[in-house]
């Protein structure tokens, strides 16, 4: 255990019964919200890798031809 968890501990010892909900509410909040953090980014960069799939060229050559034939009707 980290010396922060060991003061973290002691002071909580410190505390009446009756205020330590208190600072449980506060820790399941902050442990809650960097939990909530870490599901939006995964859920952000799943988004961004089906973005960059979605337009994921399979044959260069035709694409080329493609875009050759539309710009200049050959």
């Amino acid at each position: 255990m980290t010396a922060l968890r060991q003061s973290a501990m002691m002071e909580l010892e410190k505390l009446p019964e009756d205020k330590i909900e208190f600072v449980l509410q506060i820790m399941r909040g902050v442990n809650g919200r960097y939990q909530e953090d870490q599901l939006e980014r995964k859920e952000a960069f799943a988004r961004l890798e089906q973005l960059s799939k979605k337009g994921t060229v399979i044959d260069d050559d035709a694409e080329l031809a493609s875009y050759r034939s539309e710009k200049y009707g050959e």
